[in-house]
């Protein structure tokens, strides 16, 4: 598979390394409207084709899949262009910026009979995994109870740099410059978290969103600080559970953080994803009399990249898929809609 990477940001380097580790995959070019960004990108990854535009990529056309690592606003015209143009395409999250145009991409990868798959990170945890196939195999008996959470400290602390100094933080916090705030920028991540591990989808969801003032008139150059920062989910799942989904910019001492919790009727389980590593814990079998958790060993599985480089191989449909990324992205909208209205939604 010859792929090219649109857009040459900080995650593009994640997927040029990934894709590069790939037997049988070779990253054949790059796409920036920054030059210089451009050229820096290629020259470190020994990319051998750059290009100013999708549009003179796809003249060129020497290519069989797409890296879509542009910002959140640009997925969706850019992989319809790549999709029109019969290319396969690996896309960030989210999808798109909203259900409509995340279906209308979904079913033009489906009737062209191309593969579309999100590249939603936390897929590649393996603990994750193993709580899932825990849950499949009945471990813990009925799902009872799920809370999951995604919690990050960049709005107290310098982590990953100064939010109110620099533009790759600021453009995250105004709506003006394509962000739906942590909803829609991790909010797709700690749901699917929750329901991949969970094992079940979700029913229904009510939520309440919080931008919080962070700046003198709420307004930092040309940015209006306008994003929400924090949300809050009361959920149902198809199976029957009910639980809470949460997440914030404001958690001091929380790097970057998911937590996933899922109770059944015969025992539980703990998934913790930091950037220092991962656990999977469980109370189950005997020790859920004494309230006893254990450190579980996992296995690693393969990565997200291995998934699209191997479907497309197959030309099998592979997750997490664009449909799966639509209906996720259905959850965010409504948590909007929610949030306005007040209501409960069904999904």
């Amino acid at each position: 598979m010859r792929i090219l990477i649109l857009g040459t940001g900080g995650m593009a380097r994640q997927h040029a390394e990934h894709f590069a580790k790939i037997d049988g995959v070779e990253v054949v070019a790059g796409v920036d409207v920054d030059p210089a960004k451009l050229r820096g990108f290629c020259d470190l990854h020994d990319i051998p084709n750059a290009f100013a535009s999708l549009e003179a990529a796809l003249v060129w056309g020497e290519f069989d899949a797409v890296a879509n690592v542009t910002p959140d606003s640009a997925h969706y015209a850019t992989t319809l262009m790549c999709l029109a143009a019969g290319k396969h395409v690996f896309c960030e999250k989210p999808l798109a910026t909203d259900y409509a145009k995340a279906l209308e991409m979904t079913e033009a990868a489906e009737r062209a009979g191309l593969i579309g798959m999100v590249n939603l990170t936390y897929r590649n945890v393996p603990h994750v995994h193993k709580a899932r196939e825990m849950v499949l195999g009945g471990v813990i008996g009925t799902v009872k109870h799920v809370e999951a959470s995604y919690l990050q400290s960049w709005l107290v602390q310098p982590a990953w740099g100064h939010w109110d100094k620099e533009h790759q933080w600021l453009w995250r916090l105004s709506t003006a410059h394509g962000s739906n705030g942590v909803l829609g920028d991790v909010g797709i991540h700690i749901l699917d978290f929750a329901v991949f591990g969970a094992a079940t989808d979700l029913e229904s969801v009510f939520c309440r969103l919080k931008t919080f003032h962070k700046a003198p008139g709420d307004r930092i150059d040309g940015y209006v600080l306008d994003a929400n920062d924090s949300f809050s989910m009361s959920v149902a799942f198809e199976n029957g559970a009910i639980g809470v989904v949460h997440a914030s910019r404001w958690a001091a001492g929380h790097i970057n953080e998911l937590k996933l919790r899922i109770y059944g009727d015969k025992g539980g389980l703990e998934v913790t994803h930091r950037p220092d590593g991962s656990e999977l814990r469980a109370s189950v079998g005997e020790d859920v009399l004494s309230g006893v958790w254990r450190d579980l060993m996992v296995e690693p599985v393969v990565t997200n990249y291995q998934r699209f480089a191997a479907a497309v191989a197959a030309s099998q449909a592979g997750q997490p898929s664009f449909r799966h990324a639509a209906e996720l992205q259905k959850v965010l909208d409504l948590s909007v809609q929610s949030d306005r209205d007040h209501g409960d939604h069904a999904v």
